[in-house]
């Protein structure tokens, strides 16, 4: 399945400023999921962003907090099972929107067991592995390759760019590809 930017929505998990530091390569993890964040405001796709117990672990990193996103602050690993989470994106779903793309930390935690909830009920899920880390790189490659196996489809930032994108040749176009080189 192909990413469409008017049936999509972006979803950012838990990249907060004590968690952060922890993962590996915290500054691609940044700059992919800004990329992410500049193409969503550019091609009107609706934006969510997840903090896991900001009271410990601190707010989005402020390279990545949006004015222009809806914010939850949630326990649950699984966006999905914070009810308001899940409200949001059954809203989200029935109103035309039922693709996410999503970005975050950790990928074998809350980024793996959202994705999985995502799909098992009815969503298209897209997992951009470069725009998403874990403590462990080993235990990140291991989360890929379950998402994977489970229906999830596991990308790149550079795919998901050009696939919500669509052509060449528009204002987007030119504006969004120039993030990629």
């Amino acid at each position: 399945m192909l990413l469409d930017a008017s049936k999509a929505s972006l979803l950012v998990i838990d990249i907060q400023e004590r968690l952060l530091p922890a993962m590996a390569g915290p500054e691609r993890v940044v700059s992919r999921t800004g990329i992410l964040l500049t193409a969503a405001r550019e091609l009107g796709l609706p934006i969510t962003i997840s903090e896991q117990y900001p009271k410990g672990l601190g707010r989005t990193v402020p390279a990545l907090a949006a004015n222009d996103a809806t914010v939850f602050e949630k326990l649950s690993f699984s966006c999905w099972r914070d009810p308001a989470m899940k409200k949001h994106f059954i809203g989200l779903h029935e109103g035309g929107r039922p693709l996410v793309v999503v970005a975050g930390i950790e990928s074998h935690v809350c980024v793996l067991q959202t994705c999985v909830d995502l799909h098992n009920s009815g969503f298209g899920v897209f997992a951009v592995s470069d725009a998403m880390s874990s403590r462990a790189p080993e235990s990140a490659e291991l989360a890929y390759r379950r998402l994977g196996l489970l229906g999830v489809e596991v990308l790149n930032t550079e795919m998901a760019l050009f696939e919500l994108l669509e052509k060449a040749g528009t204002p987007q176009f030119k504006a969004l590809s120039a993030l990629i080189k």
